[in-house]
């Protein structure tokens, strides 16, 4: 998939969400893909969840809209927009959609020399 902006020029991505989430499961879309650094929005419909899970990188999850329960390490929380949630790297963690959602989800790694 290809990300809407090139990691080699200045850009602008919208962050305009459709009309509604999609009726049943998840969709992405790649804003930025580049060394060390991977930004990706999230709609989920109601209801829809991803098993708990591992990233190598760095995290940072900002809910755009929606509500969302946030597992970190088998605890729960809930997460609402303007809220910013950290993960570091290996830290499990699952998601579930209250409600329609949109998630915005940074991914940073560090690279080595």
């Amino acid at each position: 998939m290809k990300a809407v902006l090139n990691h080699d020029t200045p850009g602008i991505a919208p962050l305009a969400l459709p009309d509604r989430a999609p009726d049943h499961g998840i969709v992405s879309q790649a804003l930025l893909t580049a060394p060390g650094l991977r930004v990706t929005l999230f709609r989920f419909a109601a209801g829809q969840e991803l098993s708990e899970h591992t990233s190598p990188a760095r995290v940072l999850v900002q809910v755009m809209a929606g509500e969302c329960e946030f597992s970190v390490a088998g605890q729960p929380r809930t997460i609402r927009p303007g809220e910013l949630l950290h993960l570091p790297p290996s830290a499990p963690h699952a998601v579930k959609a209250v409600t329609e959602l949109t998630l915005m989800v940074i991914q940073a790694t560090t690279t080595k020399p």
